[in-house]
């Protein structure tokens, strides 16, 4: 018979990736418990949680949906769910290693829509800019060249103008 605080788990772990469809796991081992809730907090702050739970329950969540994570659920391991936006997480996590002399926590791998990314894909991801700093290199890009069409046109109406006179 199973263990009914296993099982809870599991349905909880279920539960919460449900509608996932991207999603990292990372290893936090060496992380005191301060640090592990300051953490938790900066991910909050972008959308994302953190949980923790045993690896062979998370790869049994994790399966379910499809993916055959087994390989990287070794060790202490948590999973971080993200919101909307998937890049954001990946970039909080890079920056909270970077602060501690540890270099944790370190990814390991995850799910991102639904396509399975190694640990290096996920350190390449965190140095990408975000949805809302792309969206705003493209607004720059369109309105400086919008502002380009605006100066051509009022030369020719001056030229046209300066010649008409």
């Amino acid at each position: 018979m199973a263990n009914p605080r296993n099982t809870e788990t599991l349905a909880s772990l279920r539960q919460a990736l449900e509608g996932q469809s991207s999603f990292y796991v990372v290893d936090y081992q060496g992380l005191p418990s301060n640090q592990i809730g300051a953490l938790r907090k900066e991910l909050r702050s972008v959308g994302a949680t953190i949980l923790v739970a045993k690896n062979t329950l998370m790869n049994k969540a994790v399966s379910e949906r499809g993916f055959d994570m087994s390989s990287i659920f070794n060790g202490p391991s948590a999973l971080v769910l993200v919101g909307e936006d998937s890049i954001t997480p990946v970039k909080t996590l890079s920056e909270f290693a970077k602060k501690n002399d540890k270099g944790i926590p370190k990814t390991k791998g995850g799910i991102l829509d639904g396509t399975m990314l190694d640990a290096k894909k996920l350190e390449a991801l965190s140095t990408m800019p975000s949805k809302d700093e792309l969206r705003a290199q493209i607004v720059g890009v369109l309105s400086s060249k919008l502002q380009e069409f605006v100066g051509i046109l009022e030369a020719k109406v001056a030229k046209d103008e300066g010649a008409s006179a």
